[in-house]
């Protein structure tokens, strides 16, 4: 799975493209092996094992989703209305959801504190992850912060006969501004606090990213989904995202079978050193 990095290195992206690879994996392992910021991010392990939904589900319909050894649920907050009813919100969603939960967890491992700013450090951050925070961009930045600020979490964890959960809300309280300008997606999240469960669950089992490689998947939620999972346990799905998260991930070891995945001891994206100095 290794070979478009190797096409790329001795022979360039041309030649790539002529040997009938994907554009999609050539240009994102491209990004990712021309990206030298080295930045790292942080993911609660229980989030590599689970996943949010791709796309956009009805106002306050809940999501679960469950694996051999790892279900999630995941139930969708409200806010008070102009009528003083409240407004059924949805679950969080796509690829904005994911890098938002990214963000706000390397932040929280950054700073050692549950308290994170969104404001001007997530559109930084966001520029740094090369998807500038303005017009419809900042609208479903907006939309799903407000989501993660106001669901709830359910993460059961099931080894043989025992099973264990923990129950709690990403965000314990936030701060929401509202510039009154309904086209930009009215509420906007400036400062959240991470539930403390949550926080302490994320301190106890981080696992580390490389942002290059996030940025050069950055607008598909399901490649995402599958880096993460292999930054985990080297775990994934057999499919074009398959090779689309490989391709910012050099190190895997993946081979695909006739009967499924053939999965071989790899190097984690993050060197162990590297992730002493980030947490420190």
């Amino acid at each position: 799975m290794g070979d478009v990095h190797d096409i790329l290195a001795a022979q360039g992206k041309q030649a790539a493209l002529s040997g009938g690879l994907s554009r999609d994996v050539i240009e994102a392992a491209a990004s990712y092996m021309g990206n030298e910021a080295g930045g790292i991010g942080f993911l609660y392990s229980g989030w590599c094992q689970s996943a949010l939904p791709h796309k956009r589900l009805p106002d306050g319909q809940d999501w679960q989703v469950k694996t051999d050894q790892i279900g999630l649920i995941v139930e969708a907050g409200s806010r008070i209305g102009p009528s003083d009813k409240p407004i059924p919100l949805g679950v969080p969603f796509g690829s904005r959801a994911r890098l938002i939960l990214i963000f706000l967890q390397s932040e929280a491992l950054r700073t050692g504190s549950r308290e994170v700013e969104l404001g001007r450090s997530l559109r930084h951050w966001f520029g740094r992850m090369g998807i500038p925070c303005a017009g419809k961009n900042i609208a479903a930045v907006r939309d799903q912060a407000e989501r993660i600020s106001r669901c709830r979490l359910t993460f059961e964890y099931r080894n043989g006969r025992r099973v264990g959960m923990t129950n709690h809300s990403i965000v314990e309280s936030a701060l929401f501004v509202d510039d009154g300008d309904d086209r930009q997606g009215g509420l906007f999240a400036e400062t959240v606090m991470l539930s403390d469960g949550f926080f302490q669950q994320l301190k106890k089992h981080p696992v580390p990213l490389e942002e290059a490689a996030i940025k050069a998947i950055s607008n598909n939620s399901q490649a995402l989904d599958v880096y993460c999972w292999l930054a985990y346990r080297l775990h994934a799905l057999a499919g074009p995202n398959l090779a689309l998260a490989i391709s910012v991930y050099p190190a895997a070891r993946v081979d695909v079978t006739d009967t499924g995945l053939l999965l071989h001891p790899s190097r984690p994206p993050v060197a162990p050193k590297q992730i002493q100095i980030a947490v420190g």
